[in-house]
């Protein structure tokens, strides 16, 4: 049965999906060859996708949904039992196990980016915009975690890709054409995802870009 192409991922997803995708080998960079000034502004800008990301998971299209991808352990379990399996039921948006992959990439940036908030270098000159709120050791222990859970940021990264690798070598299924048209051929008759506005995104671009730019400022209350 000829696949019918089914519109799947709005251009706020896929947008900030892709410029996930660019800023992390440029964090690695920076981070890397000591470059913390642009280290920090790209930090912050991690912060305003964190933070768009978190409203369009709750406010979204229904394929960018939280409460439309976030499954159980019986569901997991199940799709993994048929997941070598050819066939079965198509997946308008995130499958069971991707949903999984979601929240644990962005549960990790979310820490990663917290964290270096409060992250200061070992001569103390260099310094997220919150250590004024913390101790000395804190955000000496604060630069260590913010190493760490990149590391581990990473890991998760090299097995997302392999489980790309994995759809389209073994599933003949290819996840990245999708993410960038938006669209995916899909065989059986399906009811088309729900899509949010062009101005509730702009909505969660403003919080996002609001949020960053409080927070470089060191969080001031109004006095």
């Amino acid at each position: 049965m000829p696949g019918q192409p089914v519109k799947l991922w709005d251009w706020p997803v896929r947008a900030v999906h892709w410029s996930f995708v660019l800023l992390m080998p440029a964090l690695w960079w920076t981070w890397k060859s000591n470059q913390m000034f642009l280290h920090e502004r790209l930090g912050y800008l991690a912060l305003a996708l964190v933070v768009f990301r978190l409203f369009w998971g709750l406010f979204g299209s229904s394929t960018a949904r939280f409460s439309g991808f976030i499954k159980g352990p019986r569901a997991v379990a199940a799709y993994l039992g048929k997941l070598l399996k050819k066939g079965g039921e198509p997946v308008v948006g995130h499958n069971p196990l991707g949903g999984l992959s979601v929240i644990a990439l962005l549960g990790l940036m979310i820490a990663e980016v917290v964290i270096g908030l409060f992250t200061q270098d070992t001569d103390g000159i260099e310094s997220g915009p919150l250590t004024r709120y913390v101790s000395y050791e804190f955000a000496d222990g604060a630069r260590h975690w913010h190493g760490l859970i990149f590391n581990v940021l990473l890991g998760f990264i090299a097995l997302h890709l392999f489980a790309i690798a994995f759809y389209l070598v073994v599933k003949r299924e290819n996840l990245i054409g999708p993410m960038l048209t938006g669209r995916r051929s899909m065989a059986a008759p399906l009811t088309a995802p729900k899509f949010a506005p062009w101005w509730l995104a702009v909505v969660g671009l403003m919080l996002g870009l609001g949020a960053a730019w409080w927070v470089s400022l060191g969080c001031p209350l109004p006095k």
